[in-house]
């Protein structure tokens, strides 16, 4: 263990190293991860501007600030991940504290997760909800926002502009019961049709909900122009409180694109699935002779073509097996190319369980198109190993790739089956992507506690799978 003095006496020569390595970061969005001296993240933030916020730790200011002072103290190094956005960045920042629970992050440690706006599209009447666990089948998503309160806010405009539901009744329209029943505060003070009264019909209603959808996609610039025209009309009829009331309107609104996307910003402990059915439905879809209970996931990731990383996750019965997770650091492969990553990590892995006379998964599941799968195809071939029931998961369409078949299979969206591989695949990519950095040290070892349902467990000693 350091000696603390020495380790503050040490420390000025290393922060005045780091400040000028700082000065090198770009100045777009990102996160910026503090390391250790054992080279343990032990603090990650996110930037809307890299450069200059990593920079202010590395000033005497934060040296002192009582906020600041342990954490610098104890700084050996610093890296960052760049972002497409301010809410890529916060999206990015959240995740990598759930996976790695750093230190001296005290905030989204929890289990708490950012909320989406879900529209129930198959009921009759659609209703509107705000959400932080959502459904996977028959519901639009539209997240996951990075506030709150501003989603709240927005519902609370959109459902006076649209007059939508946001209860939780079951309302059928062929139930003559609903002819009598007493509407809500909402109905009387015109924020909501009143379906439950059959006050509109099912064609009108969905033609407000097709209406707000245009909105939380994307076209809503016309809807905030009739605001903006009715603010001003209100400033110059000196009706002061309307106007401000308008003006936080479209504050709400123009706060709806504060957020991810649902396909892309997966967040693991938010969707369930049954690991059953997907287990039986994989073992249909693929014509297996019996029900595949171990699967493999394999992923690569780089950082700007520079430190290539692997992952490779382990499925049970449908479930992670988190003891059985590796990760690599890839050894043959320079710059940015995929295939050969994968004929690398493939190779190593087949070769070492065919050497330790260990059992083959039932399914291999690659990250990636025809081109992965070939590359897969190709290190079983030079290990003179028949491989195990072999795909690959293309992202963009979700298309299934096989050896024996010229045309990707296409399941159904809401296929167990599919559902299944991509929880492998989404967990393979999620365990490079949010590791990868980590390993840019020789030999890296997380010291975090243990980790909670739906979050990756630090990576076992690599030893075993250094061939």
């Amino acid at each position: 263990m350091e000696n603390p003095s020495q380790s503050s006496f040490d420390n000025s020569n290393v922060i005045a190293q780091l400040a000028e390595k700082v000065k090198e970061f770009p100045r777009g969005p990102g996160v910026y991860l503090m390391k250790d001296a054992r080279g343990r993240v032990i603090y990650v933030g996110k930037a809307k501007n890299l450069r200059n916020r990593a920079s202010h730790y590395f000033t005497r200011q934060a040296a002192e600030d009582r906020r600041t002072c342990d954490l610098v103290r104890e700084i050996r190094d610093v890296d960052f991940l760049e972002a497409e956005s301010e809410v890529d960045a916060l999206l990015m920042e959240a995740r990598l504290i759930k996976d790695i629970q750093p230190r001296f992050n005290v905030e989204l440690k929890d289990d708490k997760t950012f909320p989406y706006l879900q529209i129930r599209v198959r009921e009759p009447y659609p209703r509107v909800e705000f959400t932080r666990s959502p459904k996977r089948r028959g519901v639009r998503l539209y997240g996951p926002f990075t506030s709150a309160s501003a989603l709240r806010a927005a519902i609370q405009v959109l459902q006076r502009i649209f007059r939508f539901r946001t209860c939780s009744l079951d309302i059928n329209p062929d139930e003559p019961k609903w002819r009598w029943y007493r509407p809500c505060i909402l109905a009387s003070i015109q924020q909501c049709t009143a379906p439950c009264n059959f006050r509109v019909s099912p064609e009108e209603y969905r033609r407000q909900i097709r209406q707000l959808r245009l909105v939380l996609e994307g076209k809503k610039q016309r809807l905030l122009a009739e605001l903006e025209k009715e603010m001003r009309q209100a400033s110059a009829a000196l009706q002061f409180e309307k106007a401000a009331r308008i003006r936080d309107e479209i504050r709400a609104l123009n706060n709806l694109s504060l957020r991810g996307e649902a396909d892309k910003d997966v967040q693991p402990e938010v969707f369930v699935m049954n690991p059953r059915k997907g287990v039986l439905g994989l073992k249909q879809v693929l014509k297996l002779d019996r029900l595949p209970r171990v699967i493999e996931g394999i992923d690569v990731a780089h950082l700007g073509g520079s430190e290539a990383v692997a992952s490779l996750v382990v499925f049970i019965d449908g479930l992670p097996f988190k003891p059985g997770y590796r990760r690599y650091r890839l050894r043959s492969v320079e710059g940015i190319d995929d295939f050969a990553s994968i004929r690398e990590v493939v190779t190593r892995r087949y070769r070492r369980l065919r050497h330790e006379e260990q059992v083959f998964p039932e399914v291999l599941v690659i990250d990636g198109g025809k081109g992965q799968l070939n590359a897969a195809r190709q290190a079983f071939e030079a290990l003179g190993i028949e491989p195990p029931c072999l795909i690959s998961l293309a992202k963009q369409h979700e298309e299934v790739f096989r050896l024996d078949a010229a045309e990707p299979l296409r399941l159904s969206r809401t296929s167990a089956a599919l559902r299944l591989l991509q929880y492998v695949r989404d967990e393979a990519h999620r365990f490079a992507q949010h590791y990868h950095h980590l390993l840019m040290s020789k030999r890296l070892k997380l010291d975090s506690p243990a980790p909670r349902v739906g979050e990756a467990e630090p990576e076992p000693d690599p030893t075993p799978d250094q061939d």
